[in-house]
């Protein structure tokens, strides 16, 4: 007689057991990436606008012009010799917002990725320059980026 090959019902219980346990495991690494990400794209925006900001000061200054500078054909209009906090200075100096929504508040904008529940909690602020020289103020609250 011919045995057939195969594997046994507990077999495939202990596999499906194991497997059971290590998505257990698995999952909430997976779970925390999203925050991760999200936080990492936060600092991504942070730099950009750091650097939009610093390159703005610049042209401004070889313009000799406290106005308004032109930046790859878009005017940027400027606060205290660096850009506005709104969709003429700041945003017109970032190559692309795309994945991020904004809000413009007085002095401030305020960013956060496309998705988040709560903007509040995720999200990076401009605060345009003060009169006194000092450069914008730029910071990040991540305490729930899901």
């Amino acid at each position: 007689m011919h045995r057939q090959g195969g594997f046994t019902l507990i077999e495939l219980v202990v596999v499906i057991v194991i497997l059971g346990i290590l998505a257990a495991f698995a999952l909430p690494k997976f779970v925390d990436l999203q925050a991760d990400a999200r936080n990492s794209t936060l600092q991504g925006l942070k730099g950009s606008l750091h650097g939009a900001a610093s390159l703005a000061h610049a042209k401004s200054l070889v313009d000799a012009n406290s106005t308004s500078i032109t930046v790859e054909g878009d005017t940027v209009t400027l606060v205290n010799g660096y850009p506005s906090a709104n969709g003429t200075g700041i945003v017109n100096m970032l190559q692309d917002v795309s994945g991020f929504a904004n809000n413009t508040t007085g002095n401030s904008i305020e960013f956060w990725p496309n998705g988040v529940t709560t903007p509040a909690d995720c999200q990076v602020i401009y605060e345009e320059a003060g009169s006194g020289g000092d450069a914008p103020d730029i910071s990040i609250t991540a305490t729930n980026c899901n």
